[in-house]
């Protein structure tokens, strides 16, 4: 095995592989699948709560000859004066669609978001609009449990591979809102976490960023991060939910770069909880909860990094095909294997990084690979190997100014409205009609007048 593959803990010792005839790419948890058809259509729409209008609506349907093969209804969570219904329709009927769609928007003023189709190039892509919704794709992975490629470590352990299942089964069973189940680790598993643990913790105060290293120590106080135990993902969870609102959920396999990147809108990360095989500490083909909870969750605990990443993931929020695989580099580049600047030094912020003793301390910070400014233009244009260390950094001003340049770019991506997360109700909301800027406006007059408030208590 190459050197700079035994030093990888996650990251760039990811390899390229097919897994049912998909390619994957980008980072560990990105995968895009573009030839995946539909037997069915599916699209949910939204009316009026008033006498006749699913009647109107559904003869819509009827006089076109489309058959609904299900449906199904609830109250909007966004707007309480409508209801959204979920509709499966016969594909043969796909033709005849676009009349009924246009018809629903212009005729009864609802509102039609289509779940899956060839689509032509304008169509909206659906998207969740409430943190329930995650439910929804969270299990649509492309592998589970114990499949493991030939090369992987733990391939020819059977036991290795049936513990694989335990957790797989514990994310694909789980809904939001649940508790995340306790996982009892085994001493092996204790110990392959400790050498990881150890040998990552003595370099963080010289190669992470501050605000990593501010963190750290609160997870050993308040989240059982020790040597000897590997922590839960329920009790990070509710920390970091304390501290910025992010929260984890487990995950049984690899998710698309959209479903991924939409769980980031709700300031959830999709999270494993299994960890890598301990005949090689150092090495893992894929994450685990060394890579989640030693390199993603300490940043996920700052309310800077924590707004930076929920501007990626609202930015991929009904954002065209070609613009998804653009955002998943960007990712890649800055949460992943991001650097910054703090001071005089250049430090790491990246997971990719923070959970790699070889890369993090023999080659980021050195003058071998190229460094470049971060910028979302030509960041998300920049092609990166996953079977090696990156040739290629960029480095961040600071969170703060990377958020902005994200916001700019996400303002080029051709979508007709924009999006708002509501963090009182946990969903998105569709800025597309005068009624949700009304809202949006009376709530930034309200936080203007706290804030006036607040300053003239210190004049």
């Amino acid at each position: 095995m190459d050197a700079a593959l035994e030093g990888a803990s996650g990251g760039s010792a990811a390899a390229a592989e097919e897994a049912g005839g998909r390619k994957r790419r980008g980072s560990m948890y990105l995968e895009e699948e573009t030839s995946k058809k539909s037997e069915v259509i599916s699209c949910i729409f939204s009316l009026k709560e008033e006498v006749g209008a699913l009647a109107k609506a559904l003869r819509l349907f009827e006089d076109k000859g489309i058959n609904l093969t299900h449906i199904e209804s609830r109250p909007s969570r966004t707007n309480p004066d409508q209801y959204e219904f979920f509709i499966d329709v016969d594909p043969s009927c796909s033709q005849a669609l676009d009349d009924v769609f246009d018809s629903l928007r212009k005729d009864i003023s609802g509102h039609v978001h289509e779940l899956s189709r060839n689509k032509e190039k304008d169509t909206v892509p659906w998207f969740p609009n409430d943190i329930q919704d995650l439910d929804r794709f969270a299990n649509q992975i492309l592998s589970y449990g114990s499949e493991l490629d030939a090369d992987h470590p733990g391939f020819t352990d059977p036991v290795y591979r049936l513990r694989r299942k335990e957790f797989a089964d514990i994310a694909y069973n789980y809904r939001h809102g649940q508790p995340i189940p306790q996982v009892q680790y085994t001493e092996d598993e204790k110990a392959t976490w400790g050498k990881v643990f150890r040998e990552l913790k003595t370099l963080y105060p010289t190669h992470a960023c501050r605000e990593h290293n501010r963190v750290f120590p609160l997870l050993e106080k308040y989240c059982g991060y020790k040597e000897d135990n590997i922590p839960q993902l329920e009790d990070v969870s509710r920390f970091l939910q304390s501290c910025t609102g992010f929260r984890l959920r487990p995950v049984a396999g690899l998710l698309s770069s959209r479903d991924f990147l939409a769980g980031l809108a709700f300031r959830v990360f999709h999270s494993t909880q299994y960890i890598r095989h301990g005949s090689r500490p150092t090495y893992t083909p894929e994450p685990d909860i060394c890579h989640e909870l030693l390199g993603h969750v300490p940043l996920f605990a700052d309310s800077s990094f924590a707004q930076f990443s929920q501007e990626i993931g609202l930015a991929s929020l009904g954002a065209p095909d070609e613009y998804i695989e653009k955002l998943a580099t960007v990712y890649w580049f800055t949460v992943e294997f991001g650097l910054c600047k703090q001071g005089s030094e250049i430090r790491a912020f990246g997971a990719g990084l923070l959970s790699s003793f070889g890369e993090l301390q023999q080659y980021c910070l050195t003058d071998k690979p190229q460094i470049l400014p971060f910028d979302p233009d030509k960041t998300c244009l920049q092609k990166y190997p996953i079977t090696e260390y990156q040739p290629v950094y960029f480095v961040a001003d600071s969170f703060e100014n990377a958020k902005e340049k994200v916001r700019r770019f996400a303002a080029t991506i051709p979508k007709p409205f924009s999006v708002r997360y509501n963090p009182y109700t946990q969903s998105v909301e569709v800025l597309d009609n005068t009624k949700q800027l009304t809202n949006l406006a009376d709530c930034i007059s309200s936080e203007m007048a706290k804030l006036c408030e607040a300053l003239r208590k210190l004049q």
